[in-house]
């Protein structure tokens, strides 16, 4: 028997759905999306996505793959635990082996001030899959600043919330015309909602909320959040503004509590962001060049700037101290004499992570003792 993966049936119990139609699949497939954070919400985001015919995906992640990982976030596997495998990467490799139709962009790159409207150049809609409230708070600042749609998802312990954010900026009455920015979304003045900074206007102090490793993560949690994000996605690439839902949706699916919060009379005139177009974490507002990690046991380094590493040289020069593995993205070894054990993931944009250590000073110096900054 010779299956068709080419024939018309592929989409057609999604085309047949009042709400998207023939039309509405095509605009599908033309449109471009893309995935900040391939983790717990980005994975079952990017299958959804790549199942229902989005045309191109743009996958942007900083991490690799690790055994704890597997728990939740649903494109990985075993294999890519061993091989050390970028997120990005093993998500995009997942996604060719779901539907060889998607276009999809691998960029194992930390999102930030620097870069973070080049990576996201030509998505129609941004979602996020994050848990760092800095890069929220700057895909919000990208989302006003050019006017396209960001749709919202955090989850942790047995709770999570979503919302989508469309933006005064990008509203008109009318779609857009030649010579007009080239977003494929549309939506009124009427639809446009508050964005991120009208509701909560700063991130919360630095330990003062619950995390992954203080709160753990159920993962049918995290999928029903990003099972949320990626409707209100295909609403949007289909064509039904009208459809998006404008309430916050704050859930636990341990106690069965959910709530949705209207949101209309939230938006601020004051606002920093949608009412004064102050892009403070565009410009680079409270970006750090060290982190702890949520959930384990490691620093994530950033240097300064935005400049590619040579690998091949770094890699030449680590294993004179002991067993290293380079791949096109990454070099990865233990640092000799360090207790606790500490390994190395060094990227190919300069960036490090840090395992054994929750030190961000420690984490400076070792980067600048092995690699140099």
């Amino acid at each position: 028997m010779v299956f068709d993966l080419d024939g018309p049936s592929r989409y057609h119990r999604q085309a047949i759905l009042p709400g998207i139609g023939e039309a509405g699949q095509a605009r599908i497939r033309r449109g471009r999306v893309a995935v900040v954070g391939c983790g717990a919400l980005g994975t079952v985001v990017i299958d959804h996505l790549a199942r229902a015919g989005v045309g191109e995906l743009v996958l942007i992640d900083r991490d690799v793959v690790e055994a704890t990982n597997l728990q939740r976030q649903m494109l990985f596997t075993e294999d890519d635990v061993r091989e050390g495998q970028p997120k990005a990467a093993a998500a995009a490799a997942a996604v060719a082996r779901i539907n060889h139709e998607v276009l999809v962009h691998a960029a194992v790159r930390d999102l930030r001030a620097s870069n973070a409207l080049t990576l996201l150049a030509g998505a129609d809609v941004i979602v996020g899959g994050l848990d760092s409230f800095e890069t929220r708070y700057l895909l919000n600042d990208v989302a006003v600043s050019t006017g396209r749609p960001y749709v919202y998802g955090g989850a942790v312990g047995t709770g999570g919330l979503s919302f989508a954010i469309l933006p005064q900026t990008g509203a008109r009455d009318a779609p857009a015309t030649s010579g007009e920015p080239d977003s494929r979304v549309h939506w009124t003045p009427a639809q446009a909602t508050p964005c991120l900074r009208c509701i909560f206007d700063q991130p919360p102090p630095p330990g003062t909320g619950p995390t992954c490793d203080t709160a753990g993560i159920l993962a049918p949690v995290s999928a029903t959040v990003a099972a949320r994000q990626a409707i209100e996605t295909l609403k949007l690439l289909a064509g039904r503004a009208d459809a998006v839902d404008r309430r916050m949706v704050s859930l636990d699916l341990w106690d069965g509590s959910h709530r949705a919060i209207d949101l209309d009379d939230a938006r601020r005139p004051d606002c920093p962001c949608c009412g004064q177009h102050r892009f403070e974490w565009l410009t680079g507002r409270g970006e750090t060049d060290t982190t702890v990690l949520c959930g384990r046991e490691a620093v994530h380094v950033r240097p300064a700037g935005d400049q590619p590493v040579d690998l091949a040289r770094i890699a030449a020069r680590l294993e004179t101290l002991g067993p290293i593995v380079r791949t096109e993205y990454l070099v990865r070894g233990r640092l000799p004499g360090e207790a606790p054990a500490v390994d190395l993931t060094l990227f190919a944009d300069g960036r490090a992570l840090l395992h054994g250590i929750s030190d961000p000073d420690m984490g400076r110096r070792l980067y600048a003792r092995y690699v140099g900054c």
